[in-house]
């Protein structure tokens, strides 16, 4: 059975490939289009399908889209129309911003429900005239079976049916999605069962959403930028949070509406320095979120009976949000699928769709057959396409002999390099397929790399570490099984290796550290080996290859333009080295 997923209602649009219960390949569509988030969640974007990222996923599998037997959409229209549209008609002012918004949330929701609607109609006829041949043979009612799936569905699909756990309490955290943007649920012996859910207009990720706009950044983007100011402020507002946000009973919890700039001072423009008191609020944000996740955490505890817990929805990529949730003892273990957000969701209508439609088949719950143990399922170029391409752009370059070693003594000799290897990560980490590598060492190195890539001062860089290596250099070690393969937790630095590492060591003393198993990376473990027994560290600086405003690098052009527009010192492509100095 053959599924593909798509994201495409919001933003991070991408696409996600099923066999029999197994992914075959997922990718946003940014990292081929160029476009980061691949467009902005507003109505005018929603019929935009993500063509590119399908016809890759396609690609891997060897298909055609007519031999998919079904194609599941990460959100449900029906939910979101309810009974404001009975008919089949919807009506659209000639200029709706001009009028009330009526029994709609905005006076574009007509818009945008519609383009949904009609999402099959497009996959079948709209695909770039440069795709078409994958796209052929195909009407907008099959030979596949088109299926909306719940987006919040989507979201928790993503985690327990790519877990690596057989039972687990489930819980999603996201912006919105029809009409809820949190919900709860329990996996175990084969059944889902939902456990609650909070509506809409409550949402802890639309609150981060406000407060990331108030502070002059862009909302549904950088997010992360103020969850890493947090922690150079007070929570002086604080209190004034916890009366924005009460927790109810049953997991449930309110939003009130409220003026920022009233409470909180006038809104910062874009690129306006940042002062004291603008961390002094992204501290009592990320305070109360967190409160607020382990008040609901401690229900779904109770409720479900479980003792592992796993999490997707955007606001789930808080990697300090989620250190606490994680050393709280709430639950065993915390499980965070690596593509938390939207783009999450086309793996989780994949899954959900296939998993269903097998259980259908068997009369009885299908059986798991896979769980995500890495997040390379992205596109990978062998080197053969490589020394072509390097050959053709008339390029200078070496095959490397040993590609860990060599490239270990480039970086211990202070080197910048970019790192193309293998597939490509699905999620918004660079993981090892797509990084920019460094030596921890040097004090001065998170400077430099932030103006490498263009970077704001503050941001800090994150350190890889072979898993066996973890408890020499962070804690706790033992969390989570001593794994951390997807960069979604923070861990103190432990005493005496702070200034072994000081490039990595954010103002806290912590660090969003991944840990890497041979089985899983094997080039870039033995990396870390290698750099390992050079410099007595086995940690290295690891940031996306990209530079501000730029998706990660996906294809080896891709990198090429990104090695010879930025200081890069070198480029470890497949096999190949490219060096800038003699």
């Amino acid at each position: 059975m053959i599924t593909l997923g798509i994201n495409a209602a919001f933003h991070d649009s991408s696409a996600a490939l099923v066999r029999d219960g197994e992914l075959v390949a997922a990718a946003e569509e940014e990292r081929f289009t160029r476009i980061k988030h691949a467009k902005r969640p507003v109505p005018f974007s929603t019929w935009e399908l993500p063509f590119h990222a399908i016809d890759y996923c396609l690609a891997e599998a060897g298909l055609t889209l007519a031999e998919v037997d079904h194609v599941a959409y990460s959100y449900d229209p029906q939910r979101f129309l309810r009974e404001r549209v009975p008919g089949e008609t919807v009506t659209l002012p000639m200029q709706p911003s001009a009028g009330p918004a009526g029994e709609w949330e905005s006076v574009w929701d007509p818009l945008f429900a519609s383009y949904i609607v009609n999402a099959p109609r497009q996959l079948a006829a709209g695909a770039p005239h440069h795709l078409k041949r994958r796209f052929a043979g195909v009407r907008h009612d099959g030979p596949f079976r088109w299926h909306f799936v719940d987006h919040h569905l989507s979201h928790q699909a993503s985690a327990f049916l790519a877990a690596p756990f057989e039972r687990c309490a489930v819980m999603t955290l996201d912006g919105r999605g029809e009409e809820v943007s949190t919900t709860y649920g329990r996996w175990r012996d084969g059944r889902y069962d939902a456990l609650g859910e909070v509506r809409m207009p409550h949402s802890l990720g639309m609150l981060y959403e406000r407060i990331t706009g108030h502070l002059g950044f862009l909302h549904s983007s950088d997010e992360y930028k103020v969850m890493a100011l947090a922690a150079l402020g007070r929570p002086r507002w604080l209190d004034a949070f916890r009366r924005i946000v009460q927790v109810g009973a049953q997991g449930g919890y309110a939003v009130a509406d409220f003026d920022p700039v009233a409470l909180f001072g006038p809104a910062r423009e874009r690129g306006a320095p940042l002062e004291q008191h603008h961390l002094d609020l992204t501290a009592s944000l990320q305070s109360v979120l967190e409160d607020t996740v382990l008040a609901l955490a401690t229900w779904l505890r109770e409720r479900s009976g479980e003792h592992q817990l796993a999490m997707a929805g955007g606001v789930a990529l808080n990697c300090v949000m989620n250190a606490k949730l994680r050393d709280a003892g709430i639950f065993d273990e915390v499980w965070v699928q690596p593509a938390a957000g939207d783009a999450g969701t086309a793996l989780g209508a994949a899954l959900w769709t296939d998993w269903r439609e097998r259980s259908v088949q068997r009369g009885a719950p299908a059986p798991r057959v896979w769980s995500m143990q890495h997040a390379y399922w992205g596109p990978g170029y062998d080197d053969e396409a490589i020394e072509a391409l390097l050959r053709w752009a008339g390029l200078p370059y070496r095959r490397l002999v040993d590609v860990p070693r060599e490239t270990a003594r480039l970086l211990a000799d202070g080197a910048v390099i970019g790192w193309f290897q293998g597939r490509m990560e699905f999620g918004p980490r660079a993981l090892g397929a797509r990084s920019i590598l460094a030596s921890p060492v040097d004090p001065a190195m998170q400077a430099r790399l932030n103006e490498l890539k263009d970077r704001e001062d503050f941001r800090p860089v994150a350190p890889a570490v072979p898993q066996e290596d973890l408890a020499q250099w962070f804690e706790p070690a033992d969390a989570n099984r001593g794994e951390a393969p997807f960069m979604l937790f923070v861990y103190r630095v432990r005493p005496g290796q702070a200034a072994r590492i000081p490039a990595v060591c954010h103002a806290d003393c912590t660090a969003r550290v991944q840990t890497v198993r041979r089985e899983t990376n094997p080039p870039y473990h033995d990396l870390l080996k290698a750099f390992g027994a050079l410099s007595g560290v086995p940690v290295l600086v690891n940031t996306s290859f990209n530079v501000r405003g730029e998706p990660v690098v996906c294809t080896p052009q891709d990198a090429l333009h990104a090695f010879y527009s930025t200081p890069l010192d070198a480029l470890v492509i497949g096999s190949f080295l490219l060096e800038k100095r003699p």
